[in-house]
């Protein structure tokens, strides 16, 4: 049956899920059958093999349950995204051969003939994908450009502004990786805050995470003239102007995606009504405030609650710009977002973008779920952690 066996695609899931070490074996012996391989990853892999684990098993996942749409257009995705480590057809050869192998020691006695051909087929469109989408892509395999202007706007959040080589395209909402020259070979997925700009201008919104090398690096250490290099574009976070009105919350930087998919709605005269909550630990943390209030003046379809989990700021405030808008904006709300949110209701009749941190992200969703909101009115990006 090969992958009409949704028996057979869930024991290869659980496979990849149900062990810790199963993405540590593969990349052992993945380097150990083509050493040159190694140095296409940075030294410390842990996060890597984190994000491969979480990643194939959600594509089984997938498989299983005959929705293949959305894990074929990740994989090609992902086959565009890495040419920028130069990948070729030998690698991906290399990375099917070394995928079946594991997935068969995993599963030792519980690997039957039945899945053996659930593998096969599905290892082979999971390569033939990635490596397809490779080969048709005839755009750059990334995009290189300069830092111009690096603002601390908190203790731990920076807003970066670049001046690319050559215009990346993107749609507002989606994000790239980027590789900074402090952190060679550790790629972070960063979302543009502005829309595509047809003169390589671009602007990241950046926050330090406790134990994130690259997202630290970027906020204490970058400045101007540092060369960075960004990948092609991932993701589909939009908001569909005929699909009715919207609901945005935003955590922090996550603020960025949905920052510029409203910057993008205001080429229009008409658009739904766009109800954003933007939250911080601190008020001195809702650092785009007076960004939004100027789009708000003139775009009456969007209304910005602020909020914050503390009422007040802390001494090391003063050290930074003070975000606070000119009158006009709605007053700030405290206590956690998805509290927050769902004390104005349930939302059941709203388009639901949510982009933050994962915690956030996991929490807002299931509070609007509880409220009775619907999960396919909900979008956000792939949780990475």
């Amino acid at each position: 049956m090969g992958m009409d066996d949704r028996d057979a695609l869930r024991v290869l899931q659980d496979a990849v899920t149900g062990s810790d070490d199963f993405a540590a074996r593969l990349f052992t012996r993945w380097f150990g059958a083509r050493p040159e391989i190694r140095d296409l990853f940075p030294t410390d892999l842990g996060s890597i093999r984190s994000a491969f684990a979480q990643a194939i098993g959600w594509v089984y996942g997938e498989f299983a349950a005959h929705r293949a749409q959305q894990p074929v257009a990740f994989l090609a995705q992902l086959g565009r995204d890495h040419r920028k480590y130069g990948v070729t057809q030998d690698h991906y050869d290399a990375l099917g051969a070394v995928l079946y192998a594991t997935l068969r020691d995993a599963l030792g006695d519980g690997w039957t003939p039945a899945v053996d051909e659930a593998a096969r087929e599905s290892l082979q469109l999971v390569i033939g994908v990635m490596s397809g989408a490779a080969d048709a892509e005839d755009g750059p395999a990334w995009w290189d450009g300069t830092v111009v202007e690096h603002l601390r706007v908190s203790r731990d959040l920076a807003v970066v502004r670049m001046q690319l080589e050559q215009p990346l395209p993107y749609h507002p909402g989606q994000y790239v990786k980027v590789e900074t020259p402090q952190c060679p070979r550790l790629w972070r997925y960063l979302s543009p805050s502005m829309p595509a700009d047809e003169t390589g201008a671009i602007e990241f919104h950046v926050r330090a995470v406790s134990g994130g090398l690259v997202s630290t690096a970027i906020v204490n250490e970058t400045a101007p003239g540092d060369r960075w290099r960004l990948s092609s574009p991932h993701g589909g976070l939009h908001v569909d102007r005929d699909g009715g009105d919207v609901l945005m919350v935003a955590g922090s930087s996550g603020l960025a995606p949905l920052r510029a998919i409203i910057m993008d709605m205001c080429r229009w005269a008409v658009n739904p009504r766009v109800q954003l909550f933007f939250g911080g630990r601190y008020p001195c943390e809702l650092y785009d405030l007076p960004t939004l209030w100027q789009i708000g003046v003139h775009n009456p379809w969007l209304s910005v609650t602020p909020v914050s989990e503390y009422p007040g700021d802390p001494d090391w405030a003063a050290d930074y710009p003070d975000p606070t808008p000119p009158r006009g904006l709605h007053l700030r709300q405290t206590g956690r977002l998805p509290e927050v949110v769902t004390r104005y209701g349930g939302w059941g009749d709203r388009q639901i973008l949510i982009c933050g941190g994962p915690d956030m992200t996991r929490a807002t969703e299931a509070a609007l779920l509880a409220k009775g909101a619907a999960p396919e009115q909900i979008r956000h990006d792939p949780l990475l952690a």
